[in-house]
């Protein structure tokens, strides 16, 4: 997993609440568990004006021109700006792997579904609980400034607007500390790599017919 520490990226503005993962990633993509490549299908029903299939080629698929992401103003965005209780629905971690994928390390709301929320942390993504007149504020400044970019800084714990204003935030000691280092679960696990090699060689000296 690659280290989060601090990111200056364009935001996209997602103006809808009560987002769920079927909306995020569509289930007929939830067949692959590669981790990659659903980047293109990010939002699939919403962003493209057909029925996407897995392994299709979405280069000349028929976009729709209101969705956020299909604007070129918000092109490249690395930050998603959404609204309350994103993520909610099933608990496919192929929704976070998508919104990797597409290039989002950080998703600011005024809240998440829990098992969304777990899920961002263990595969790089920050999520960002701010207050609801915080987020109001962002949305009216993204879409009155074309190219709107925020400095979000792990270690301060804040985000920064254009302006110079800091908006602070919470975030778990333990999440932070596996984002700064990026440890997921295998990572964290690997780090304790000598113990675990000095139990297999104990274990085939003291019960060697195991490995027989």
């Amino acid at each position: 997993m690659d280290k989060f520490v601090c990111l200056e990226g364009l935001v996209a503005p997602l103006d809808r609440a009560n987002v769920d993962t079927d909306a995020i990633i569509p289930k007929q993509f939830l067949k692959s568990i590669k981790r990659s490549g659903f980047g293109p299908n990010l939002f699939d029903e919403w962003r493209y004006m057909d029925v996407g299939q897995p392994g299709q080629d979405c280069t000349n698929r028929p976009r729709n021109p209101n969705f956020v992401l299909n604007q070129p103003r918000y092109q490249g965005a690395q930050i998603l700006l959404t609204r309350k209780n994103f993520g909610c629905g099933s608990s496919r971690e192929h929704a976070p792997w998508a919104l990797l994928d597409y290039g989002f390390r950080v998703i600011l709301a005024e809240s998440f579904a829990d098992i969304f929320f777990n899920n961002c942390f263990k595969n790089g993504i920050l999520p960002i609980v701010l207050p609801a007149n915080e987020i109001d504020a962002l949305f009216a400044e993204v879409q009155a400034l074309p190219g709107y970019r925020l400095k979000v800084d792990l270690s301060a714990q804040q985000v920064l607007t254009p302006s110079g204003k800091a908006l602070p935030f919470e975030v778990d000691a333990f999440r932070k500390e596996c984002l700064l280092n990026g440890w997921d679960d295998i990572g964290l696990t690997l780090r304790h790599a000598d113990k675990i090699r000095a139990f297999e060689e104990k274990r085939r000296a003291e019960q060697p017919w195991l490995f027989a």
